[in-house]
This record gives C-alpha cells, sequence and structure tokens, in this order.
C-alpha cells in the first residue's frame, strides 16, 4: 500500500500556479507585499490544480500513542492520567484544539494508534491501537519494522476516508508521553547540530534534567544504531506509533491532493521522515508556528519549508495547525476577494522596485 500511495502523489501544477500568480500581481497593492499569503495562496493552487481555490473542507487529524521511553521519567504514570483526560475532553468538545478548529471550521478526529491503556468508545475517537506504547527506545528498538508500516498503512487508510468526506486540507495534530524525546533523537540522526542545541530546555526545568534527556537520546542512537538511508529503519527503532500514522496521513494526503498543515514538533518528525520516504511530499506540507523546542526549527530547516507563526504556544493537540489553516482561510480572501487594478480602476505607478503593476489580461477564472 505505502508504495502505491507514494506512486500516486503528482507534482504541483505549475500552470495553475502561474495563472495564481499573475492575478496576486494584479492585485491592488505593491508586488509582492503580501508575501506570506500570496506564496500561500499560490501553493494551494498547485495543490488543488485551481488557479483560485476558493473554500477548502478541512479536518484536523490527531494521532496518539504513548511511548516506552516513558519509564526513565519518574512522573510517567501521572502524565498518562492527563493523556486520558485530554482525550476525554477532546471527545466532549471542550479542549483548545475544539475551540479553533471550529474557528475555522475543519472537522477533528482522534486516533488512538498506541495510547498505553484502554481508551473506551468515545465520540471523534477512532481505535486502531497496535500496542499499548511502543517498547523502551534505551534498551532497544521501539517497534518492529512491521509495526511501523502497519502504523503507516492506518495512516494513509484515514487520510484517503478523509480526503473521500470531501477535505482538501488536512492539518496534523499528536498527543502521546514522551514523544519529545522520541521526535528528537529521530531529528538528531538527520541533523548537524549538536542535541544540547536540539534539546528544549524550558524555564522550569533543572541542568540535570537537560542533562539526563541528552544522555537519553545519546543512548537510545547507539543502542539501535539506525539507518539513516533506510527512514523506516529510523523510524521503527526511535520513533512512535503515532508519528508512524502521521507518516501515513502525510503520504496518503499527497496521493489524494490534499493540503498538509504542520503542527509542532512530533508532526515535523513525521514529515521529515515522510519526504526522505517520497521528496515529492515536501511541495504539500505547510508549516504553521514555532514551537519551543529547538528540534522542530532543526526539522523544519531540513525539509526546507517554512513556519508563518510566533505564538509562544506550547499545547500540541493539532492547535497550531488549526491556527495555520487561519493563514490559509485569509491567503484565500487575498486571492479572490481583493480587487484587481482592472476592477478598481486604480491609476498605475511607474515601474520600478515595489511598483504597482496592472495586466489588463487578467480576468475571473
Amino acid at each position: 500500500m505505502m508504495q502505491d500511495t507514494i506512486s500516486l502523489i503528482k507534482p504541483l501544477d505549475t500552470i495553475a500556479m502561474e495563472k495564481c500568480q499573475i492575478r496576486l500581481d494584479n492585485l491592488t497593492k505593491p508586488l509582492n507585499s503580501l508575501y506570506s499569503f500570496e506564496h500561500l495562496a499560490r501553493q494551494l493552487s498547485g495543490i488543488t490544480y485551481n488557479p483560485r481555490p476558493r473554500s477548502l473542507k478541512k479536518s484536523i487529524i490527531i494521532m496518539a500513542a504513548d511511548h516506552g521511553v516513558a519509564a526513565e521519567e519518574p512522573c510517567a504514570f501521572s502524565k498518562q492520567e492527563v493523556i486520558l483526560q485530554r482525550i476525554h475532553n477532546i471527545s466532549q468538545g471542550g479542549a483548545a484544539v475544539n475551540v479553533f478548529a471550529d474557528h475555522v471550521a475543519a472537522d477533528l478526529l482522534l486516533v488512538d494508534m498506541g495510547i498505553a491503556a484502554n481508551v473506551p468508545p468515545l465520540p471523534l475517537v477512532r481505535n486502531e491501537k497496535i500496542a499499548y506504547g511502543t517498547k523502551n527506545i534505551n534498551h532497544g528498538p521501539a517497534m518492529t519494522r512491521e509495526e511501523a508500516i502497519k502504523a503507516i498503512e492506518i495512516g494513509i487508510r484515514v487520510a484517503a476516508e478523509t480526503i473521500k468526506k470531501g477535505s482538501h486540507v488536512l492539518g496534523l495534530g499528536e498527543m502521546g508521553v514522551a514523544n519529545t524525546i522520541s521526535s528528537t533523537a529521530i531529528i538528531a540522526c538527520y541533523s548537524q547540530s549538536p542535541l544540547t542545541e536540539l534539546v528544549g530546555k524550558t524555564a522550569d526545568s533543572s541542568s540535570d534534567l537537560f542533562n539526563k534527556k541528552i544522555a537519553l537520546i545519546r543512548h537510545a542512537i547507539t543502542v539501535n544504531t539506525p539507518n539513516v538511508h533506510d527512514p523506516i529503519d529510523v523510524l521503527s527503532k526511535l520513533g512512535g506509533f503515532e508519528t508512524a500514522g502521521l507518516v501515513g496521513v502525510i503520504l496518503g494526503a499527497a496521493s489524494g491532493g490534499a493540503a498538509i498543515v504542520l503542527d509542532g514538533l512530533v508532526t515535523s518528525t513525521a514529515a521529515l521522515l515522510a519526504v526522505k520516504l517520497a521528496p515529492q511530499v515536501k511541495d504539500y506540507l505547510i508549516g504553521s508556528h514555532f514551537p519551543s523546542e529547538p528540534a522542530h526549527k532543526a526539522s523544519l530547516d531540513l525539509i526546507g519549508i517554512p513556519a508563518y507563526l510566533h505564538l509562544n504556544i506550547s499545547s500540541g493537540e493539532g492547535v497550531g495547525a488549526a491556527l495555520g489553516m487561519s493563514l490559509l482561510n485569509a491567503s484565500l480572501h487575498v486571492l479572490n476577494d481583493m480587487k484587481t487594478f482592472g476592477d478598481a480602476e486604480v491609476p498605475v505607478a511607474h515601474d520600478g522596485p515595489g511598483a504597482l503593476k496592472q495586466d489588463k489580461s487578467v480576468k475571473d477564472e
């Protein structure tokens, strides 16, 4: 399934993007003055094969799973209780991601890929549990290669079903205990930056905790010897079921012609692995915000895509993806609702840096 999905990923429609750019250049503003919004509008036109996309249906998919490496953390049990509470809160519509998903009119789905507890049947929650959390990467591989591929294929299936229901923009979210350790370990396999620059150090974390995280990640990489030329090997040895599921969602979304809006570190880690598996996926990826983890920025840099929002939030769950979707809404309003010089009968300035430009050939698509 995975290779068949990858084979269906098409390049963006450059003709649609060129037509989109012509309209953007003829809107009543200085050239390129709404740079990021123009970039997003052009990208969406290429993804949708439409030079003037309008309202696009949106969904946010949250992949949830726990990590065996949480056994190294003394407060793992209390964190597990919090995860279950958060799942119930999302299912009841009371979480931050519910609020922001409503704000951008996005459907919401949480997929239990491997929470280390029994999650009862709940609204908005889908059970695809592979195991009760991964194994401890401090002692060996997180999962088998077969489990990693199974999780990817679940993600592909979830994306395909979501697109079939009409969504053209898929936002990503995650949830789980100790997933930042796992994700940072994966990023460290590909980044040239030292671990001291990849591991996040919050204001309330001690030097001992910071050093412990670095030692743990270094040991996990040494014990597992992941093959960086084989992304599935890296994923199975250091990753999580939710990360693998997100890799599948990304591949499935790209193959189905849907834009993919990232959230924080775990989603950008999945995106990096997806790009390693299928480089053409990059064109479908849209960064949202800059969370506190430096490994997240390293991941975006490795992929080669920007993020747009500096909001100092770290809630996860897809909140950043929802906020990124609001930028997509704004970019489509720019494309469709601003007037061109021809529409507004605005006089055009002389040519020069930042000059206004008019092309009388621009017409509504």
